[in-house]
């Protein structure tokens, strides 16, 4: 008795197009240009700014709220004059001192926090109690401990850095698989090298949340806290620049201000996290 199976002729059906079914059509120039990101948005602002326009003649009092057109006059004066730019640096400067002093502070808490069982209680205990705590709120102790000066600023900033990246960061840690955990224990990983070689990549999409909302924070209580006490060591930031024009009535030159402070907050946000997530977790598959 043969056990050979039988043979069966190939053979190929052909296909029959589906009744109904339109097959996709090449989009046009003018459609293929609206699915730019870039030229939606421009067209937004350019549609905010002609009702700032409209808005500002129909009021038609300079002192309350300038035309779009003379903020923009204002604004770019501050830049030929180079006014703006110098405040704006000056600020940018403050910035980022306590924009690395957070992300190192937060970086020793997580990995505290990962590592022991006294982190973990360290962090929650301390989250809890200044995470709810507004930054500008400690301006006034900042003041008497470190004086009219940078230190005072950046005290409050790092505040502001600091728990919004821990509480991201931690939690992006806690969310690693337990795959990933034993395979970087099989390679004899601890402590250090397991967080920056292991944690911190499966991570890094809460780590760069917790950057951008830190940077957010930073940015808006540094221009707050320059508005309430002013310049520090005799030189003025972003936010003295705007109090100060406020107080000479210039309303243009307060709203050019502004104005540079969205700016900043754009540049900062497409230029640099958006980059950071297009190179590293959007191309790895770990975001959409």
């Amino acid at each position: 008795m043969s056990l050979t199976p039988p043979v069966r002729d190939e053979y190929e059906l052909p296909l029959a197009p589906l009744p109904g079914v339109a097959l996709a059509r090449r989009l046009s120039l003018p459609q293929r240009i609206w699915q730019q990101a870039w030229v939606r948005k421009t067209l937004i602002l350019v549609l905010l700014a002609l009702i700032w326009e409209g808005f500002g003649r129909w009021q038609d009092n300079d002192l309350l709220l300038p035309t779009f057109a003379q903020t923009a006059g204002a604004f770019f004066d501050g830049l030929a004059s180079g006014e703006l730019l110098t405040k704006t640096w000056l600020s940018l400067q403050v910035l980022l001192k306590a924009y690395l002093l957070g992300i190192v502070a937060a970086f020793v808490l997580t990995t505290l926090a990962v590592s022991t069982q006294f982190g973990r209680d360290l962090l929650s205990t301390l989250t809890s109690m200044f995470n709810p705590l507004p930054a500008i709120a400690l301006l006034p102790i900042a003041l008497l401990w470190f004086g009219l000066g940078q230190g005072s600023l950046i005290f409050v900033l790092v505040h502001s850095v600091l728990w919004a990246l821990a509480v991201n960061t931690y939690a992006g840690f806690l969310g690693v698989s337990d795959t990933l955990r034993m395979a970087g224990r099989n390679y004899g990983l601890r402590g250090l090298p397991f967080v920056l070689q292991v944690l911190v990549p499966a991570a890094l999409p809460s780590i760069l949340a917790g950057l951008r909302i830190g940077w957010a924070f930073a940015w808006r209580t540094l221009i707050a806290a320059e508005l309430v006490f002013g310049a520090t060591s005799g030189k003025g930031g972003l936010g003295w620049y705007i109090f100060q024009n406020r107080n000479e009535l210039y309303t243009d030159k307060v709203f050019a201000g502004l104005v540079m402070v969205i700016l900043i907050g754009l540049l900062v946000e497409n230029l640099v996290f958006n980059t950071l997530e297009r190179l590293t977790v959007k191309r790895w598959g770990m975001q959409r």
